[in-house]
């Protein structure tokens, strides 16, 4: 079955760090263009990171400075570092293959002051 799993989120102080793992079930995964969302309550997903095949990144200019993206082509998975949390950071994470189109069903990342 083609899905994408994300794991990692949680309840964290504010100022601590998580790193969210999403595992992919693709063939060809190395290939594919992958990406992070998140969506907080009552707003619109938006744009974390992307990661292309060669390892080049892109970042929302919101998110440059503590958010890292990357992948780990043997493993299937894609990984995205948060750094420095802080209560606006809540929201839940997706991963997104951009290739097919596809969403993992998303993990909650709240952050207490």
């Amino acid at each position: 079955q083609v899905q994408l799993v994300e794991s990692g989120g949680g309840l964290v102080q504010a100022g601590d760090s998580l790193r969210l793992s999403c595992a992919a079930s693709v063939s060809a995964f190395r290939f594919h263009y992958m990406a992070w969302y998140r969506q907080a309550p009552g707003k619109q997903r938006d744009l974390v990171a992307g990661i292309a095949t060669d390892g080049s990144t892109n970042y929302a200019d919101s998110m440059k400075g503590r958010f890292t993206i990357s992948r780990a082509n043997a493993k299937n998975t894609v990984y995205l570092q948060i750094d420095s949390l802080k209560p606006e950071d809540t929201a839940v994470y997706y991963c997104k293959d951009s290739s097919l189109g596809l969403w993992g069903q998303g993990t909650q990342v709240t952050v207490s002051s």
